[in-house]
C-alpha cells in the first residue's frame, strides 16, 4: 500500500470544470465542507452534482455560480428551512435539477456499485419525476410479470467527494461503533470512480488492523485522504461535533438578503484553507462547545 495522504487543494485541483461530482453527507450531517471551501477558492464552474439530503454544501456551491445541473432527494436546510441560493437558482434557469426519491437514488447508485448499467424500480410510476429526466429513467415492462417497471440510469459520477471520521494514510475509512445512518455515503464510495475523503483523524495503520470491522471504506477505492478537524464545520460529523445552528442561521440570513458572493468574498476565497477558515471562526476555544465528549476515537 502507498500513502494517499494529500491536501484539500490538491485534491480539488484534480477536478476539472465541467465535472460530474458527488457530495457525501445527509441534511446537517457531514457534509464536506473542507472541500466545497476548496471548490469556492479554485473558482470551480459547470458541475453536474449528484447528492443525497443536501444542504450547506449545494447552496454554497449555488452561491459560488458553480453549479449547471443538480441530481438528488431533497437541497434545503432542513428544520431551519429552503436553500435560498439553490432556489433562486433553479428559478432563474441556471440550474438544471433531476428530482428522485431516497429508492430511487439508492437504485441509482447501487446500480454503479454492482457495476450494471440500471436497476429497475417502481417508486417513480404515477409521478411526474419520470417523465422530467429522459436521459435517466425508462419506461420497461418487467420480463417476468409483465407490469410496468423504470428503469435507472446507473449514477456515474466522474468524482465523488466525502467526509469521514478516521482514516490511515493508506486511505481505508473508518467509523465509530456508535453511528446514525441516513446517508448513502457506504454506497457513493462503492460507486465511485475517483474518491477523495477528508476525515477528522488520521490512525496507525495498526489501529486499522485493529478494529477491521468498522472499516466502511478500503483503501482500494480512495484516490486521496485528506486530513481536516472539523472538516464538515459549520454542520456536524456524528460521534466528534454537533452542526454550529447560529453559524448556519447567519448564512442563511446572508443568503436571503442576496448577499451569499460578497460573503464568500470575504469569508473564503482570501483564507489559505480549512484551517484557517476555522481560526476566522474562533478556532478550537469558540467551537469546542460543540463537541460531542463520548466519541469513540478520543
Amino acid at each position: 500500500m502507498k500513502t494517499k495522504l494529500m491536501t484539500a487543494a490538491e485534491a480539488v485541483g484534480r477536478i476539472p470544470n465541467g465535472a460530474s461530482l458527488a457530495l457525501g453527507g445527509s441534511l446537517f450531517r457531514r457534509q464536506p465542507m473542507a472541500f466545497v471551501h476548496e471548490m469556492v477558492r479554485q473558482d470551480k464552474r459547470d458541475l453536474a452534482l449528484l447528492t443525497w439530503a443536501t444542504t450547506l454544501a449545494t447552496d454554497m456551491l449555488a452561491a459560488a455560480g458553480a453549479v449547471r445541473r443538480w441530481d438528488g432527494i431533497y437541497a434545503g436546510f432542513f428544520r431551519l428551512g429552503l436553500a435560498p441560493n439553490f432556489r433562486r437558482a433553479v428559478e432563474a434557469g441556471e440550474i438544471e435539477t433531476h428530482d428522485y426519491s431516497e429508492s430511487a437514488m439508492v437504485a441509482r447508485f447501487r446500480a454503479k456499485a454492482m457495476g450494471l448499467d440500471f436497476l429497475p424500480n417502481k417508486a417513480l410510476l404515477g409521478t411526474g419525476m419520470a417523465d422530467k429526466s429522459p436521459g435517466e429513467i425508462k419506461r420497461m415492462t418487467c420480463p417476468f410479470t409483465g407490469k410496468p417497471v423504470l428503469a435507472l440510469r446507473a449514477a456515474d459520477a466522474d468524482f465523488t467527494v466525502l467526509h469521514g471520521y478516521v482514516a490511515d494514510e493508506f486511505g481505508n475509512v473508518q467509523w465509530p461503533i456508535v453511528r446514525d445512518s441516513d446517508d448513502i455515503d457506504q454506497m457513493m464510495a462503492s460507486a465511485s470512480r475517483r474518491l477523495f475523503v477528508s476525515v477528522e483523524r488520521i490512525v496507525p495503520h495498526a489501529e486499522i488492523v485493529r478494529r477491521p470491522a468498522l472499516t466502511y471504506i478500503p483503501h482500494t477505492l480512495v484516490e486521496g485522504i485528506v486530513h481536516a478537524p472539523r472538516g464538515a464545520y459549520p454542520t456536524a460529523t456524528d460521534g466528534f461535533y454537533d452542526e454550529d445552528e447560529k453559524a448556519l442561521r447567519d448564512w442563511l440570513d446572508v443568503a436571503r438578503e442576496g448577499r451569499s458572493r460578497a460573503w464568500l468574498d470575504e469569508n473564503i476565497r482570501p483564507l489559505a484553507d480549512h484551517d484557517a477558515y476555522l481560526a476566522s471562526q474562533g478556532g478550537e476555544a469558540a467551537l469546542s462547545r460543540l463537541d460531542v465528549r463520548e466519541r469513540e476515537y478520543a
